[in-house]
C-alpha cells in the first residue's frame, strides 16, 4: 500500500489522542520486526498500543518498513524505560504527520489495539483506526476469521499464545473464589470463558461496568488465548472488553 495513499487517508480521529510526552527523534535505520525498529543513535523502538496480525514475520516486518525505513520520526510516551529486551515503548510519528505509525498500521490491517492502552483518548484514536480497517476489510481483515466465534472453542483454541480477538454472546456471569467467569457456554471445561481477577472486576465497577450486566449482552474480547480445558482469555485491562449492539 502506498504511504502517499496511506497519509492521504489521515482523518482527525486518526490524528488526536496518543499526544504525550516528547521523547526524542531520530531517523530509521533499520526495521527489525513487524512493530521494532533501530534509530542512527542505536536505540531501538518498540511501537506502544498495537499487537501484530498474524502472518509471516517478513510480511509483517515488510509492512512496517513501508512506512518508517530511512526516515525521520519523532517519539512520545509516558514512560521511556526501556522493556526487558532494552527496546524503548513509543508512540512513533513521521515527520511533519499527525498520524502516529501505530494508526497507519491499524488503518491498514496490519495490527490490531493491544490491551494495554489504558489512555481514554489514545485508545479511542486508535480503535478507530482498527475499525476502519475492519469496515474496509483491509489486511487481516480481509479473512472473514479475523475474529474469532466464542461459539466455536476449537478456532480459538488453534491461536493459543496468539493475541486474539473475539465476540459472542455471554451467557452467563460467574464468580469462583477471586475470579468472574463470563462464560460463553454451557460446558465450562469445554467452551470459551473470560477470567477477570477480583483487582480487575474493581477497574471495571470503578468504569461504571458492571460484569454482572453483561449476561445476555454481545461483547468483543481482545487478549491472548490460554487453555485452560476450554479456550480461557484473562481480562486484566477495562478496555480489552468492547459493547457490541444487540443481544
Amino acid at each position: 500500500m502506498a504511504l502517499t495513499w496511506l497519509l492521504s487517508t489521515v482523518t482527525p480521529a486518526h490524528a488526536a489522542g496518543c499526544a504525550f510526552e516528547p521523547q526524542g527523534e531520530g531517523r530509521v535505520t533499520a526495521v527489525i520486526d513487524a512493530r521494532t525498529f533501530r534509530l542512527t543513535d542505536g536505540r531501538e523502538i518498540r511501537l506502544a498500543g498495537i499487537e501484530p496480525v498474524a502472518g509471516t514475520k517478513a510480511s509483517r516486518t515488510a509492512a512496517l518498513a513501508a512506512i518508517i525505513a530511512g526516515r525521520e520520526v519523532t517519539l512520545s510516551g509516558d514512560d521511556d524505560s526501556p522493556d526487558r529486551y532494552g527496546r524503548q515503548p513509543a508512540f512513533v510519528h513521521l515527520a511533519g504527520s499527525d498520524a502516529s505509525v501505530q494508526s497507519l498500521l491499524l488503518a491498514q490491517g496490519e495490527a490490531l489495539v493491544s490491551a494495554d492502552v489504558t489512555d481514554k483518548d489514545c485508545a479511542a484514536t486508535l480503535l478507530a483506526a482498527e475499525a476502519e480497517a475492519r469496515r474496509a476489510k483491509r489486511g487481516t481483515w480481509a479473512d472473514p476469521a479475523a475474529i474469532k466465534n466464542a461459539e466455536s472453542p476449537g478456532d480459538i483454541l488453534a491461536g493459543i499464545g496468539r493475541f486474539t480477538l473475539v465476540e459472542g454472546k455471554v451467557l452467563s456471569v460467574r464468580q469462583a473464589g477471586a475470579t468472574t467467569y463470563l462464560n460463553f457456554g454451557r460446558n465450562w471445561t469445554r467452551d470459551f470463558a473470560v477470567t477477570i481477577s477480583r483487582r480487575a472486576a474493581a477497574a471495571h465497577a470503578a468504569a461504571g461496568i458492571a460484569l454482572k450486566s453483561l449476561e445476555n449482552r454481545r461483547i468483543r474480547v481482545r487478549g491472548w488465548v490460554e487453555a485452560r480445558g476450554g479456550p480461557r482469555i484473562e481480562v486484566l485491562l477495562v478496555g480489552q472488553i468492547e459493547m457490541l449492539g444487540g443481544n
